[in-house]
């Protein structure tokens, strides 16, 4: 190759370059002048998008400007019309005010015209007393003294008289006819009185088993016992052993389960529980049954179930050795004849006199009298007011219903029939005496004799040393201060004799 050629290549090769140059240098040109235009654009957009924007926010705040205004003028209008009500009511407060103060004023003018009329009407009254006393030589006390002594003197013997003959009248009347009903509804019923004591006795199949009972160390009697609340007697009797506790239900809890484990013939702790458990549950149902059967016996129906389940509670409770369940039903059933003899409401008398000692199957863990507790139980489950009333009323004197006579003497023959009750020798001898020492304790009483097992109180005076009146207030003392003091059953009579004898010789 030839130096021209290389010359030539090399020219060539510089044009290239430089004509590359200004091409990239004319794209470059462009490029920028496109981002430059768009950069423009955007701005642009920008800007307008910013008017618009402003103008939105603009309208905005003046719409919540104008809001504003609205809410502050509705305001204000309530102000001034609270503003204006106040002002009305002041004045009207004031108009009040006036008022009252002119009232109080003539109220306090009339008060010191009356206390000047009293004061002037009290001197007059003295003025006019001094006089009485000064022309009668005496005092206003000692007539007033005199003139009661006179009264009293004078009305003494009428009414004396007049009570005593009440007494014979209504006596003769009233006991005829009484005793005539009370035979009649007496000869109509009879019922059984059943004993009971404070022990059971369990008869053991063999003297084997009382080893068992015991168990080893006394682990079995003592779980007996501690879980019962009882006392199990272990003695030389053959056969047999005693369970001893005050309350009945546990006494006859703790039956059930010996029972149950004598049958079983496995005697453990573990069984013990077992065995009670289940004579709870056993005894639950006796106790529903017993009550059942106690209404049924007297034709109830429709009473509570868990009425008839605290009903049954009594078949296990004793007042005075006498069972409180059969004394219900007996009572019930006299209260019907009564009532069907007397015309009475016999509902009332029959549900009356078999729910009238309720009370006693729950005395023992309520505190509370059981009328007063029979009384909140039979409201609670929605018996009506004249039978609830009759577990109150069937220990008071004041009595208001026929129907609460009647279940009242049908209790108290219950509870006196012979052999319906018993009571200790010395607790027997002890409340006659006391009874006795009540009654002498009162001025001008002669001779006391308690009778008929304590029903009632003979008191005889010295007729000397008391009148009829005198007499008849003495029976009402001793009756109050028997009740304050003495405990008994049923109800005790007061009887006071005043007799004056007269004693002449024929010769």
């Amino acid at each position: 190759m030839t130096p021209l050629f290389f010359i030539i290549a090399i020219i060539a090769v510089g044009i290239g370059g430089i004509i590359g140059y200004v091409y990239r240098k004319a794209i470059a040109t462009r490029s920028v002048e496109s981002a430059e235009s768009k950069a423009e654009q955007i701005l642009n957009e920008a800007k307008q998008k910013q008017k618009e924007v402003l103008i939105e926010a603009k309208d905005k705040a003046l719409q919540i400007i104008e809001d504003a205004k609205k809410e502050e003028q509705q305001r204000r209008r309530e102000i001034e019309d609270a503003r204006k009500r106040l002002e009305t009511r002041e004045e009207m407060f004031d108009k009040k005010l006036l008022e009252i103060e002119g009232k109080h004023k003539i109220l306090e003018d009339k008060s010191k015209q009356l206390d000047d009329a009293k004061a002037h009407i009290q001197t007059i009254r003295e003025e006019q007393i001094a006089k009485l006393e000064k022309i009668a030589g005496l005092s206003m006390e000692d007539a007033k003294q005199i003139l009661m002594e006179n009264a009293e003197h004078r009305t003494k013997d009428e009414l004396a008289v007049r009570i005593r003959k009440l007494d014979q009248w209504s006596t003769s009347e009233i006991e005829m006819k009484a005793k005539a009903i009370l035979s009649s509804a007496m000869e109509r019923i009879a019922s059984s009185h059943a004993t009971e004591t404070t022990t059971t006795v369990i008869t053991l199949p063999s003297e084997e088993m009382k080893g068992r009972i015991i168990g080893k160390e006394g682990r079995n009697i003592k779980a007996i016992e501690q879980i019962t609340g009882t006392e199990i007697i272990i003695d030389d009797t053959p056969n047999s052993i005693l369970v001893s506790g005050f309350n009945p239900i546990r006494r006859h809890l703790a039956k059930r389960a010996l029972d149950k484990l004598i049958l079983d013939g496995r005697i453990h702790p573990g069984r013990i529980e077992e065995a009670v458990e289940e004579a709870k549950k056993d005894l639950a149902k006796d106790i529903l049954r017993a009550g059942e059967e106690a209404a049924y016996e007297v034709g109830i129906a429709g009473l509570d179930k868990k009425l008839l389940q605290i009903l049954g509670r009594l078949k296990y409770r004793t007042s005075y050795g006498q069972n409180v369940l059969q004394h219900s039903i007996e009572v019930a059933l006299l209260s019907k004849l009564l009532a069907q003899e007397l015309g009475a409401d016999v509902t009332v008398c029959v549900k009356g006199g078999l729910l009238h000692d309720i009370g006693k199957a729950v005395d023992h863990e309520v505190q509370g009298a059981h009328s007063q507790l029979g009384y909140e139980i039979l409201k609670k489950y929605g018996l009506p007011d004249p039978i609830a009333r009759i577990a109150v009323t069937h220990h008071e004197d004041n009595v208001e219903t026929l129907e609460d006579i009647i279940v009242k003497t049908a209790d108290a023959v219950s509870g006196a029939r012979p052999g319906a009750r018993k009571d200790t020798y010395e607790n027997y001898i002890q409340r006659l005496q006391e009874l006795e020492n009540v009654a002498s304790s009162f001025a001008g009483v002669e001779k006391v004799y308690a009778i008929q097992a304590g029903r009632e109180v003979r008191i005889f005076v010295k007729p000397e040393d008391m009148d009829d009146l005198e007499a008849v207030k003495l029976a009402r003392d001793v009756a109050s201060k028997i009740e304050e003091e003495l405990k008994y059953p049923g109800e005790i009579r007061v009887t006071v004799i005043r007799e004056t004898r007269v004693v002449e010789y024929a010769r």
